[in-house]
């Protein structure tokens, strides 16, 4: 369960999609690691991104545990849940939910491990959120770029930038 400030977001987490990814999840939850982290990049249409701790120290001894990738066994469908990577076993622990179909990450190798199974109109408040947030920071869009705006939580993160401002909601995940 996320447990977030704009409401709750149940998920069901399928193992056998992604067996790699599950443990990860489990293990990340298990210690804290998601108490308290914001949703950092929201993009209309496509995803929904946290897992970003507000701990330097903390984020800093994730950075190197990376984990190999799962074989793609669902699609990236509205609702999955997949670990974000720069690249082929460079996943830690940021994650995305998908608001749409995104089956083009697919063959990326995004293999989801989890689903929105109530809440989903939580995730999908996140985004009107978001572009509200974007006008009071006065983030408008000029010769068709965004503003860059730095993202933070209940601390800071050094250097962090995202073409969308953060939601202004954090996530606590509690197991069953």
């Amino acid at each position: 369960m996320l447990t977030t400030t704009k409401g709750p977001v149940k998920l069901d987490v399928h193992p056998q999609w992604a067996p790699l990814g599950a443990a990860r999840f489990r293990e990340l939850v298990d210690s804290g690691f998601y108490s308290d982290v914001a949703f950092f990049r929201v993009l209309d249409g496509f995803v929904a991104q946290f897992g970003i701790p507000g701990d330097p120290a903390v984020a800093r001894e994730w950075r190197s545990r990376t984990m190999k990738d799962d074989p793609v066994k669902a699609s990236n469908r509205r609702g999955t849940v997949c670990f974000a990577m720069a690249g082929p076993n460079t996943r830690t622990t940021q994650l995305f939910i998908n608001y749409g179909d995104n089956s083009q990450l697919d063959t990326m190798g995004f293999a989801p491990f989890a689903e929105v199974c109530e809440g989903m109109e939580t995730v999908d408040s996140l985004f009107s959120n978001t572009a509200k947030a974007r006008l009071e920071a006065g983030a408008r869009t000029r010769g068709g770029s965004r503003k860059r705006v730095t993202t933070t939580s209940s601390g800071s993160f050094p250097n962090s930038t995202t073409s969308s401002p953060r939601a202004c909601c954090s996530v606590r995940l509690k197991r069953k």
